[in-house]
């Protein structure tokens, strides 16, 4: 025990309020917009049909870059990895990216590796942060 006496343990990785604030309108948005482009555009068969059709709008654009990467479990994937960087080395840029990601993911129904980056996410709570350099 006397060899630890004179270090000093760093505290959990533990965003700020202010940094929370920010996490929780980042998983708001990506898990909205998941949602909204799932319902608006790939679940409607008019719109779908229309897209597909070479329909010229926002909405059409995001649909044709999101289908192959939700066929691919890209966003899964995607959270997933950043989630595990994450949980090596705590980061709260690591944290609002990996949300993003899994929100899609969730959202998009790519939803085994999302949620096993979500659960990452909550796992690497309990890690502590960075030493400061």
């Amino acid at each position: 025990m006397s060899h630890l006496a004179g270090t000093t343990r760093r505290p959990l990785f533990l965003p700020t309020a202010r940094q929370t604030n920010w996490l929780i309108a980042i998983g708001f948005l990506a898990v909205g917009e998941a949602l909204y482009l799932r319902l608006m555009a790939i679940e409607k068969a008019n719109v779908a049909l229309a897209c597909q059709g070479g329909l010229s709008t926002w909405l059409c654009s995001t649909f044709r870059i999101t289908i192959p990467l939700f066929e691919h479990e890209v966003f899964g994937a995607v959270a997933l990895a950043i989630a595990l960087v994450h949980l090596m080395r705590p980061s709260i840029v690591l944290t609002g990216l990996a949300l993003a990601a899994a929100g899609f993911g969730l959202g998009l129904h790519n939803v085994d590796l999302a949620g096993l980056a979500v659960g990452t996410l909550i796992l690497s709570l309990a890690r502590r942060a960075p030493a400061p350099v």
